[in-house]
């Protein structure tokens, strides 16, 4: 008896299947190279299965790629999405528990160039792939080179998600807002984001002006007197740091502490905003909303 056109068409499909679970499978196996941004190029056995990150925003870049359940452990400072946060338990990127990560077994360790620990990780056999965005133009280059790590097509469909989602944020700034001139700090060091920061970047996209120039770095240590005598017409902080921000010597003088041209962002706020991966546009939607006058980010009086 010949088959009847539905099961001719089940088969085919079933056919099908067959052939991309065997195309999948072995993709998998192929051994890969990536050039992280040592200039190392990382020999990869397979595609990890089992992922180690040390660096909360490429843990975020993992999860939005899709392959958050490949984590097995992050850092200490890695808590989005939530389901991350059962896993730290590998210490910090600077101060990274070794012997934690090793018991682990992971396929791939994900960490910072920054990071010290790089040598010591790769000296007990473990594959290290070092990456740290700084500016726009990096986090499009660690999307590709994540997804290429975990076997990822297109992964810059995200880029395009939040390159589209900034320019919406930008769109929505009032134009009495743009021209303003910014100052963001970072943390207490004072530690300010740059014109050469993905941050200052995004500032610039949103209109608003920053007295950090690109000549000092994207993530400079600032002297106070600078801020005092560059007198910007915003300032962007975190909540933490702006309750101390008037007993700054000269700082109560300044016209955006004196008039309350001020927006503390709460410590989910500031992760959103100091983490150069998936959530950019979300930060570019909370500066849009300080420099419009508008919650949440509400410039508001210390």
């Amino acid at each position: 008896m010949k088959p009847t056109p539905v099961k001719r068409i089940l088969i085919v499909l079933a056919v099908l299947l067959a052939l991309v679970l065997a195309m999948a499978t072995l993709a998998q196996a192929e051994p890969m190279q990536v050039v992280d941004d040592t200039g190392r190029t990382v020999t990869l056995s397979r595609t990890p299965q089992r992922i180690v990150s040390l660096l909360p925003s490429l843990t975020e870049t993992v999860c939005a790629l899709g392959a958050c359940e490949r984590l097995v452990g992050v850092d200490r400072y890695s808590n989005w999405p939530a389901s991350v946060v059962p896993l730290q338990g590998v210490g910090g990127g600077m101060d990274p528990n070794i012997e934690a990560i090793v018991a682990l077994r992971p396929d791939v360790v994900l960490m910072a160039t920054s990071s010290r620990a790089q040598a010591r990780l790769e000296s007990l056999g473990l594959k290290v792939v070092a990456l740290e965005p700084k500016t726009y133009a990096d986090v499009q280059r660690v999307l590709g080179k994540v997804g290429q790590v975990l076997g990822v097509q297109d992964a810059q469909r995200i880029w395009r998600v939040i390159d589209a989602g900034v320019q919406a944020a930008a769109q929505s700034v009032p134009p009495t807002a743009r021209g303003a001139r910014v100052y963001f700090e970072v943390n207490s060091g004072p530690y300010a984001a740059g014109q050469a920061s993905f941050i200052g970047e995004t500032l610039a996209r949103l209109g608003a002006g920053n007295i950090v120039s690109a000549s000092l770095g994207p993530f400079p240590k600032i002297n106070p007197e600078f801020v005092v005598r560059a007198d910007p017409d915003l300032i962007m902080v975190g909540a933490r740091s702006a309750d101390s921000l008037a007993a700054r010597p000269g700082w109560a003088q300044m016209r955006a502490v004196r008039e309350g041209r001020l927006c503390r962002f709460d410590a989910a706020q500031s992760d959103v905003l100091i983490r150069p991966g998936p959530r950019m546009a979300e930060a570019a939607r909370l500066m849009a909303a300080c420099l419009g006058g508008k919650a949440p980010g509400k410039a508001v009086r210390p």
